[in-house]
């Protein structure tokens, strides 16, 4: 229950302060976590980023104080946290769908953001597969995109990203002494979003004349240092197309393993590993395959 009651108690810090410079290490006290702690698990259970859901309180606010006073424009925008009215006026069209002095045109529609309240309830009596395990230090190389929000609300953004970029994907795989096995790493997680690589661990001696050997193609690439660690490893089921993904591994790995397992969510990049495998009796790689999701994580 001090867990439960950590994150309400962040929310309802956020929701007394909504009008003041938030700040986000004090957001993850009240939880009594760490700040990227709780900013992983906040993402991950609400399916927003931190910052996602302050600005959208804010406007939501914003839209009834301006469709039910005569407050001026330029002091809710101030009020709510924006620097000038016209920054103020590109949110609030792009969050309500109209201009902030149309808010007060009678009948107009705004939109709501509703403030949230962590319920208890009765869940659980699933089975997850994993094991906590000590990974080495690596170096692994690909291609990247930073996406806004969350990945758990983000669906199949990474699968649309890897779809566009089959060449660079295809050059990887041929340089990679791990054919059947494909790296998503998620990393620089910030409130407003995170780094997705696609990558593969090349061997030595490709890396030694990488840049030489591809060119101008080789900067489309980066080389990533994953460092040494601890991570809460989990899988999926092992068929054609796993029906279990690594968002919903990821949910369920924090809603119902972390808060009371004594670890907590570390700094460090999370690591969606793809592993496709042969089945008995087939000598041909086919589309079998199962996915695993490596969570950093360290005693509390």
């Amino acid at each position: 229950m001090d867990w439960i009651t950590g994150i309400q108690k962040a929310i309802n810090y956020i929701e007394d302060h909504m009008t003041e410079e938030l700040d986000y290490e004090q957001i993850a006290r009240e939880s009594f976590s760490s700040t990227f702690h709780f900013q992983r698990v906040f993402s991950i259970l609400c399916g927003h980023t931190l910052g996602e859901y302050i600005r959208s309180r804010r406007l939501t606010l914003a839209g009834t104080e301006l469709a039910n006073t005569r407050a001026k424009v330029i002091d809710v925008a101030y009020k709510y946290g924006y620097d000038n009215p016209e920054s103020f006026a590109k949110a609030f069209q792009k969050f309500h769908g109209i201009t902030p002095s149309q808010a007060r045109s009678s009948g107009v529609m705004l939109k709501s953001f509703s403030r949230l309240s962590i319920k208890v309830s009765l869940e659980g009596g699933n089975i997850m597969n994993y094991r906590i395990e000590e990974k080495p230090a690596m170096q692994l190389t690909g291609y990247k995109r930073r996406f806004a929000g969350s990945p758990n609300d983000k669906k199949d953004q990474d699968h649309y990203f890897a779809c566009e970029n089959r060449v660079l994907q295809y050059i990887l795989e041929g340089m990679s002494r791990e054919h059947e096995t494909t790296y998503q790493v998620l990393t620089n997680f910030t409130p407003e979003g995170y780094d997705f690589y696609f990558a593969y661990q090349l061997p030595g001696w490709i890396l030694t004349d990488f840049d030489q050997e591809l060119g101008e193609v080789a900067k489309s690439y980066e080389h990533l240092q994953i460092p040494a660690g601890q991570y809460l490893v989990c899988e999926t089921e092992r068929c054609e197309y796993p029906t279990t993904l690594q968002d919903e591994l990821r949910r369920k790995a924090v809603s119902e393993w972390l808060p009371t397992s004594g670890y907590e969510l570390r700094d460090a990049p999370e690591i969606g590993v793809i592993h496709w495998y042969w089945e008995e009796g087939n000598d041909k790689l086919n589309n079998s395959r199962y996915c695993e999701l490596w969570l950093p994580i360290a005693k509390k």
